[in-house]
């Protein structure tokens, strides 16, 4: 009984608190998510002492590493590659070899290198050197029953957000694997060329996966703003190695 008496009291206490102070709830949850996430790039920087803090450039479109490798790999196992993009050079790297040779892993140790340099936490590469940059990626797209859409529907919705975010500030570094693989060859050679093309002209820059060879001779088109790359694997009679330690 004497709960039951104390609610309409709560209630009231509780309406009370909202008039006065509800209004700022979003701001104090936006700094508490603020402190928890410095607090998460500190812990990084303590654990990892050995991980360089970035060059930040002031204009551009600029993303130059040394030895990039991706951070939640052990350093044992991680297989780090220099990357060069912009600075009026290569704008566009075309990224092909088999499975598991660890395309979609230098991808992602772009983008999360990238994310870490722009939030201010080191970086896992002997060095960084990158402008601000907007940062989108075609990784992990699915199709949902419940929404009506395909996979190829999904993918067409995030290029069409790439396309809008590279005619507005700050550059877009777009990460893009295997671009529009639900698609016949033709129709997949020649939308990736004029989406490619307008993100280079708009002054992006970043990477492209593929298994279709056919993607690579874009880089002809594109001249010197585009660059083919490949990764290989080999079997030494016990087990896979390739060019990047793949993610499990």
């Amino acid at each position: 009984s004497t709960i039951l008496a104390c609610r309409p009291q709560m209630a009231m206490l509780h309406d009370r608190w909202r008039q006065v102070s509800g209004q700022a709830f979003g701001r104090w949850l936006a700094a508490l998510g603020e402190i928890e996430a410095l607090g998460a790039l500190a812990a990084y920087s303590f654990e990892c002492p050995n991980d360089p803090f970035p060059e930040i450039l002031e204009s551009g479109a600029v993303f130059e590493a040394e030895a990039l490798g991706h951070p939640l790999l052990p350093r044992t196992h991680c297989i780090c590659n220099d990357l060069s993009l912009g600075g009026g050079g290569t704008r566009v790297l075309f990224i092909s070899g088999s499975n598991m040779a660890g395309k979609s892993t230098l991808l992602r140790a772009a983008g999360v290198n990238a994310v870490l340099a722009l939030a201010g936490a080191p970086v896992r590469a002997r060095r960084l050197r990158l402008t601000p940059l907007a940062i989108v990626a075609t990784l992990r797209i699915q199709d949902s029953l419940l929404a009506g859409r395909s996979r190829f529907c999904a993918e067409v919705l995030r290029v069409r957000l790439l396309l809008d975010m590279a005619r507005s500030s700050p550059p877009l570094f777009f990460l893009l694997d295997e671009l529009f693989q639900g698609t016949n060859s033709a129709d997949r050679r020649a939308g990736a060329e004029t989406v490619l093309r307008q993100l280079v002209d708009a002054g992006a820059l970043g990477l492209v996966t593929t298994h279709d060879l056919a993607l690579t001779e874009i880089a002809d088109q594109l001249g010197a703003r585009a660059a083919n790359t490949h990764f290989e694997d080999r079997f030494d009679g016990v087990q896979l190695a390739s060019d990047v330690a793949e993610l499990d």
